[in-house]
């Protein structure tokens, strides 16, 4: 279908539709938006993309969602609203609160990480989507055949091993994401060692609780066998603010506390954070984890994505002695197979050539 030529339709909202979400002419698209005044979400990004849709000749609803749904009623409730369309999108963090339900009677959604007019229509927004995913296929078959893998940071990770698929099957999200952030976990069942907790604890997005965030002056050490954190390392005072702030989160949610669940680096190339992370702390903690500088732990609860999440950065991830990650830059070419798929997107190969350094913190 030819696009009119008098609207200004955003190239990263097609990229959305087209590429991601496969909508087509007579199809009814539902996008789920938060209420005015979260301060997450700008309205520009969701309103490109009714347009663009309307433009491809999609019909486009719209609805507002609760931020975040605690409890098993309003998420069956939610599910329910979503019915009966051929497409959902959600530019709302609700989306992410049920990316692990598997339920067959709802449409297939997408969950969509560009909070803003810029973030959309940026080299985060327009980078190519099937690429993007291809790239995933070859690191995800990296981390289901590796023989051991190692990763480190600056400032003092030294965890290995080799991951335990047989006791824990891999584990994908039931919505798509837009744009595609992060491989498939790789389950901590199999590794042991010390990861390095600096700057702050945060939620994981999958319920919310307060504090939501714990600040960390100093740099503790998580040690790690399996599934278990044994104990933390560094100042008493700051070693007890984290196992209270587990204990509160734990209590809350009548999960086990000292339970690590799996990991994954970022891999989208594009993703950036324009703005310091302490000053919108939510907000970096919904986009920024895309960026290779970034590997997330999902820790505190026996399930993908627990409640606690350590935010590793600049990390270096070696996969049978290659190191695929280095010092927060993702190597895409050193994987085995990823030659084709770089030959075949020379556009995406460009960005990981250039990738964007900014998430938010000062080194």
């Amino acid at each position: 279908m030819n696009l009119k030529p008098d609207i200004d339709i955003s190239i990263g909202a097609l990229t959305l539709l087209r590429d991601c979400v496969g909508g087509k002419a007579g199809q009814r698209l539902l996008i789920v938006s938060e209420s005015k005044g979260s301060d997450f979400y700008d309205e520009d990004a969701p309103a490109m993309t009714a347009e663009a849709a309307r433009t491809l000749g999609m019909t486009v609803y719209e609805t507002q969602a609760n931020t975040f749904e605690n409890n098993t009623e309003g998420t069956r409730l939610l599910l329910q609203t979503l019915k009966g369309f051929d497409h959902v999108v959600f530019f709302s963090r609700v989306g992410d609160q049920i990316r692990f339900e598997h339920d067959n009677s709802i449409p297939p959604a997408t969950m969509c990480y560009t909070l803003n007019h810029d973030a959309l229509n940026s080299a985060f927004g327009t980078a190519c989507y099937t690429g993007l995913c291809e790239i995933k296929k070859v690191i995800d078959d990296a981390f289901l055949t590796a023989r051991h893998i190692h990763v480190s940071c600056p400032n003092g990770t030294d965890y290995s091993g080799c991951p335990n698929w047989d006791n824990q099957q891999p584990v994908e999200v039931s919505l798509k994401r837009f744009p595609m952030l992060i491989p498939q976990p790789v389950p901590a069942n199999g590794f042991s060692g010390k990861v390095a907790l600096s700057r702050f604890l945060i939620g994981t997005g999958s319920r919310f609780y307060e504090p939501y965030y714990l600040p960390l002056p100093t740099t503790v050490l998580a040690c790690v066998k399996n599934n278990e954190i044994t104990h933390f390392d560094g100042p008493v005072t700051d070693v007890k603010r984290i196992e209270d702030h587990y204990r509160m989160v734990a209590d809350q949610f009548s999960i086990k506390p000292w339970f690590v669940h799996s990991w994954h680096a970022g891999m989208h190339p594009g993703c950036d954070f324009p703005g310091h992370a302490e000053s919108d702390i939510l907000r970096w903690s919904g986009s920024a984890f895309g960026n290779p500088r970034i590997l997330h732990f999902h820790s505190c609860g026996e399930y993908a994505p627990g409640e606690i999440s350590w935010n590793i950065v600049d990390p270096t991830i070696t996969i049978d002695g290659v190191a695929v990650w280095e010092n927060g830059c993702l190597h895409p070419e050193r994987f085995k197979n990823s030659a084709a798929v770089l030959e075949k997107h020379p556009r995406l190969a460009a960005l990981y050539e250039t990738p964007n350094r900014n998430i938010g913190l000062a080194d």
